[in-house]
């Protein structure tokens, strides 16, 4: 007895081909029984019903296949140790097609790298002591944080995620294919491996970890970083950010005192580092990520400077 799919099948490779009947391959099911089947549908007037059926029943199943439609994470960190982002890179060991595996769990909002390991592989069994320790190390409460990151597999792995909900940790993950999504720690791991020092291969895991104790300290400590007013990540992360833009501010004031000339603009200010971060901000702004700062559009500033006297 023969599927009707490879029935079917049988027909659209003559309707493609132009073969006759006896001349069908041999891998395909004999032509005559085949040929007898069509007949018998034809007399009995419910091959369209049946052509309909089939192909009814490939549309379910097409719909069926398709990848579900995963939301666009929006996620806002205000302060420290409200939004991380963690993700593993590959370092290059020390013969072709040898690897090792750098974890990297960042700071959203500070940039601060809170926590970081090189192992030999990428598994949610060396993931897991990874994020509980790092969330120990930084005295996480419950319900504090949201850790998010891509889809990889040790990052979706049960043990992972019953790991944050025992720690009251929200886990948020990227759309797949959507480097856009994870933008923090790509840019981190670039900033890695674009360093001059960054080596083409590693001697060993001794050799990396070295690297990597040397390199995220300088990253915390002695980077300025671009996106934080200059400001190194470790002095946002543990509140000093504020001291270090007054004593600027004190540095330039003094400056503009003593040679107001070299300043065609007034008096120079220093810049403030950023009150809110987003992951995908959204694309109208709600009434709390307008309270969070931002200065008004040049229209609102010049009414409300002809307004107020």
């Amino acid at each position: 007895m023969l599927a009707l799919r490879e029935v079917f099948n049988d027909l659209r490779y003559i309707v493609h081909t132009g073969v006759q009947w006896r001349f069908m391959p041999n891998d395909l099911p004999p032509w005559h029984t085949v040929y007898q089947q069509t007949q018998r549908w034809f007399k009995a007037g419910v091959f369209e019903a049946m052509v309909h059926d089939l192909r009814m029943l490939m549309r379910e199943r097409r719909n069926q296949a398709r990848h579900p439609s995963y939301p666009t994470p929006e996620l806002l960190a205000t302060a420290p140790n409200q939004l991380w982002n963690w993700d593993i890179t590959k370092l290059r060991g020390p013969s072709p097609y040898t690897y090792f595996a750098l974890y990297v769990m960042l700071d959203v909002f500070s940039r601060y790298v809170v926590g970081w390991m090189i192992a030999e592989g990428q598994t949610a069994a060396l993931a897991e002591p990874f994020i509980a320790e790092t969330c120990a190390k930084q005295g996480i409460e419950w319900g504090q944080l949201t850790i998010h990151a891509d889809r990889g597999s040790a990052m979706i792995a049960k043990e992972v995620t019953q790991l944050m909900a025992d720690l009251g940790v929200t886990k948020s993950h990227s759309r797949p294919h959507m480097a856009n999504d994870n933008p923090f720690s790509e840019a981190q791991f670039k900033t890695a491996k674009y360093r001059p020092d960054y080596p083409d291969r590693f001697g060993g895991l001794a050799d990396a970890r070295g690297w990597g104790q040397g390199f995220f300290t300088w990253y915390n400590d002695h980077h300025h970083h671009t996106a934080l007013a200059l400001l190194t990540p470790a002095a946002v992360h543990w509140g000093r950010a504020e001291a270090v833009r007054r004593e600027r501010q004190r540095v330039l004031a003094a400056t503009y005192a003593t040679h107001p000339q070299r300043f065609v603009q007034g008096l120079p200010l220093a810049p403030e580092p950023p009150k809110a971060v987003w992951i995908n901000p959204p694309t109208t702004p709600s009434p709390a990520s307008s309270e969070m700062g931002g200065s008004p559009c040049p229209a609102r500033r010049e009414e409300a400077s002809r307004t107020v006297p």
